[in-house]
C-alpha cells in the first residue's frame, strides 16, 4: 500500500480526485443528503473527475489507502471500466482497510455480469465462515440480492437458506447485523445514482 503522507505522485492525484469538495466523504449515502443544487454540481463534477482520470491513475489510486480506493471505486463505476473487475475483485476479499467495500461492490454491481456475481459469492464463501469478523457481508450479500434481480440468476440463494451460511454466521454473532434485503435496497439507490452521473459522462465522452 502507498503511503500518501510520502507518496508524491498519490498526493498530487489525492489532491486532482480524492478531497474535492471532500468527494472521498460524500460518495455512498451521503450524496442522498445533498440539496439539489449541491447533488447537480456533484454529479458534474464527478462525471467530469472519471472522465479525465486515466487507468494509471486509477491504478495509482487503488494502490493508496481506503479514501483513494473508495473514490477510485467510484469512478471506475461511472466510467464502466470493467477492465478493473478482477482488481477490484481482490482488494475486496482482501479487506485490508474499511469504508471501501461498498464502494467495490457498487462498482461490480454496475458491471452487473455473472463474472461480479462470482466474485461476490467469493467473498461470502470466505467471510461468512467468519463470525468473528463483521467486514461487508451484509453489503456483499445484498449487492449479490441486486445482481440476481439484474440477471435473473440466485447466486445469493445458498447464502440465504435456513440454517444455511448467513443464518450460522447471525447465530455465533454477539451483536445484530445489517439486513441484506436492506442492503440490496440501498445498492439499488447508489447504483441509480451512478447512471445519473454516468449520463454526464456520456455526454463529456461525446463532446470530446
Amino acid at each position: 500500500m502507498r503511503d500518501v503522507r510520502s507518496d508524491t505522485e498519490l498526493q498530487g492525484l489525492v489532491r486532482r480526485f480524492v478531497t474535492p469538495d471532500r468527494r472521498y466523504l460524500r460518495l455512498g449515502g451521503s450524496v442522498f443528503r445533498l440539496s439539489p443544487v449541491e447533488r447537480s454540481a456533484f454529479v458534474r463534477d464527478l462525471a467530469q473527475a472519471a472522465y479525465e482520470v486515466t487507468p494509471a491513475e486509477l491504478g495509482v489510486l487503488f494502490e493508496g489507502g481506503w479514501r483513494e480506493r473508495k473514490t477510485a471505486a467510484w469512478l471506475v463505476a461511472v466510467a464502466h471500466r470493467s477492465e478493473f473487475r478482477q482488481l477490484i475483485g481482490r482488494l475486496l476479499l482482501a479487506s485490508e482497510g474499511p469504508y471501501a467495500g461498498a464502494a467495490y461492490c457498487v462498482a461490480l454491481a454496475k458491471f452487473g455480469t455473472a463474472a461480479d456475481a462470482e466474485l461476490l459469492s467469493a467473498y461470502l464463501d470466505h467471510y461468512l465462515s467468519r463470525p468473528d469478523l463483521d467486514y461487508d457481508q451484509a453489503v456483499v450479500l445484498g449487492t449479490l440480492l441486486y445482481l440476481d434481480e439484474i440477471l435473473g440468476s440466485e447466486y445469493a440463494t445458498r447464502f440465504l437458506t435456513p440454517a444455511g451460511p448467513w443464518d450460522r454466521w447471525l447465530e455465533v454473532r454477539a451483536v445484530a447485523a445489517l439486513d441484506p434485503h436492506d442492503c440490496r435496497q440501498a445498492v439499488g439507490q447508489l447504483c441509480a445514482f451512478v447512471d445519473e452521473t454516468a449520463e454526464v459522462f456520456a455526454s463529456l465522452a461525446c463532446g470530446s
